[in-house]
């Protein structure tokens, strides 16, 4: 089996016997249906170096998805990462092998809070991450990555922008334009577990190392 020589290096010997069968049958699958797999960065050693065809971050899930001449997507990771592939590959079935998986960042914010929103500051224009629900995209203005985010606020030539619904990222955009953001209170339980003193500590720890985020 050629993915045994992928994953000796990440996975432990002893879980070999568990992993191996449902790995091979998977590709085997996979190759009889002509279908790619699109797994996240955050998915565990087995999916990841075992049967992943590409692997990265969210939105290049997404532009991979629209890149490959397949026509069967499985896309592992939460539920917007598949839905934002969908959207850039309408043509495409795009499967996700697990329904409930979710994103506690994009579920704190639905298309009716946007259109609340909007009422209530009418006029003003919406800015959504990336990392949002297809919902939430269709009630927004423009997306933007945390990569392009203040470029995008500032593209759009107004003096208000609402930003959703990452609010470190809210603030983050504040931080570096003149624009007033009005943000929206949505967080990621896991970005939450992480501190600033945490990463100067490990900083600290390992002189020369760089510190990034992912998403």
């Amino acid at each position: 089996m050629r993915f045994i020589k992928k994953i000796s290096s990440v996975v432990p010997e002893v879980e070999w016997k568990f992993h191996a069968p449902l790995i091979d049958k998977i590709n085997k699958l996979k190759k009889d249906k002509g279908a790619v797999i699109l797994a996240h960065n955050y998915q565990t050693p087995e999916i990841y170096h075992g049967i992943a065809d590409i692997s990265a971050d969210s939105l290049a899930l997404a532009l991979e998805a629209a890149k490959t001449k397949s026509k069967i997507i499985v896309l592992c990771g939460v539920h917007f990462m598949a839905e934002t592939a969908k959207l850039m590959s309408p043509d495409k079935k795009v499967l996700i092998p697990d329904m409930q998986a979710g994103c506690s960042l994009a579920e704190s914010i639905t298309g009716a809070d946007v259109r609340m929103l909007k009422e209530k500051y009418p006029g003003v224009p919406v800015v959504s991450y990336v990392n949002t629900s297809a919902d939430v995209k269709a009630e927004s203005d423009i997306c933007c990555t945390s990569a392009n985010a203040v470029k995008v606020v500032e593209s759009l030539g107004t003096d208000r922008v609402i930003f959703l619904p990452d609010h470190y990222l809210a603030n983050y955009v504040q931080k570096n334009t003149k624009v007033k953001i009005i943000s929206w209170q949505g967080t990621c339980m896991v970005h939450e577990k992480f501190t600033g003193k945490e990463i100067e500590d490990i900083k600290k720890r390992k002189p020369g190392y760089r510190s990034y985020s992912a998403s």
